[in-house]
């Protein structure tokens, strides 16, 4: 499967001027002078710094900034092992006015790391969390284990109630959804939602999104792989689901692709310094998208990553113009075939268990 943007949807969006692009987004973008106050989260008691690119969540109005914090494999550390990197990594994502940040039971010590350090900040009770649940049960429609799963997942956040619980890569979705439907009724959690990254899995998530039975979805979507543009993006839009970005950075391999290279004079006209906020302010640019997720285990990279709150979006013509030139990049066209993470290395418990594996014969 190719990972390309369909001729129509990108002409649709090259085709918008600046003014008729940020009209679609409609409430969902406040950038610049519009700043970050509104109708921002219930869970969120503190505002959010003026002047930032926050997107309206479609059912209820709610406010969010447009980028947020993912933590699979970066926040997974070994027990006992140095992790202050990571109350930094938190710090400067909450003061630069980052307020979204997902986890999920699967991420190793990820979980408990939000917590510990979002509690040490004094921010637990007013982060915007997103949750994930991977469960089954003794028997069909059995609760005991999601239940299970979700009080030692608000243990460990240190939180009475989650923003947003997501059926985490579709596992026993239907029965699933049923159940957070229960937990939304009983206050436990304030949204629902459904997960995947993989691309086979697209038309899958795409019917819960054009059946309208959530709240969210978290879908992979980068300047890269544009797949979810033709069917899970425009559903989206028409159905007032949100969207959570996860994978902006194609699991690190687009830095590999512009490794040693600078960025377009063109980069200057949206306020880009960097290549991270290149990547980023395409992607949250799109009128459905509601907030990424880039994962990070370096401060100094997290300090970047936010910096894409400021400035302007860029408009569907400047959207195609970045997809351009990152295609006359050599090695773009065969990120897909790359191995993930280039260069860096995660010793958390998930990879402790992936390299005690027996080898498959």
């Amino acid at each position: 499967m190719r990972n390309v943007m369909r001729n129509g949807s990108q002409q649709q969006l090259a085709g918008m001027s600046r003014r008729e692009f940020t009209k679609a987004l409609g409430l969902g973008v406040a950038a610049g002078a519009l700043g970050g106050g509104g109708l921002f989260s219930a869970a969120a008691h503190a505002s959010v710094p003026t002047g930032l690119i926050t997107k309206a969540i479609p059912r209820t109005g709610e406010l969010v900034p447009a980028i947020g914090l993912g933590t699979y494999l970066t926040w997974d550390v070994l027990p006992g092992a140095p992790r202050d990197h990571i109350r930094e990594i938190l710090r400067r994502f909450w003061d630069g006015g980052g307020r979204v940040v997902d986890t999920s039971p699967l991420y190793g010590t990820g979980e408990i790391s939000v917590g510990d350090f979002a509690t040490s900040l004094g921010i637990a009770d007013k982060l915007f969390i997103t949750n994930k649940i991977w469960s089954t049960g003794e028997f069909l429609a059995d609760d005991s284990h999601a239940r299970r799963s979700l009080e030692q997942s608000m243990q460990r956040l240190w939180r009475d109630r989650i923003d947003v619980m997501q059926v985490h890569s579709l596992v026993n979705v239907d029965p699933m959804l049923a159940i957070l439907r229960g937990w939304k009724q009983e206050g436990r959690i304030r949204y629902l939602g459904v997960t995947h990254h993989e691309l086979p899995y697209f038309p899958a998530l795409a019917q819960y999104v054009e059946k309208g039975a959530v709240d969210f979805v978290q879908v992979h979507y980068s300047i890269h792989t544009r797949l979810a543009e033709e069917r899970i993006l425009p559903a989206a839009a028409e159905r007032g689901v949100a969207v959570q970005v996860n994978m902006p950075f194609e699991k690190a391999r687009l830095f590999k692709v512009v490794e040693g290279r600078p960025l377009p004079d063109f980069a200057k006209e949206i306020g880009v310094d960097n290549w991270a906020q290149f990547f980023l302010k395409w992607v949250i640019s799109h009128p459905a998208i509601t907030c990424a997720i880039p994962a990070t285990s370096n401060p100094e990279h997290q300090a970047q990553n936010i910096g894409a709150l400021k400035g302007p979006l860029p408009d569907g013509e400047m959207r195609a113009r970045m997809v351009k030139h990152m295609e006359g990049i050599p090695g773009f066209d065969k990120l897909a075939g790359m191995a993930p993470y280039p260069g860096k290395s995660y010793n958390g418990i998930i990879r402790r268990a992936q390299s005690q594996r027996a080898p498959a014969r």
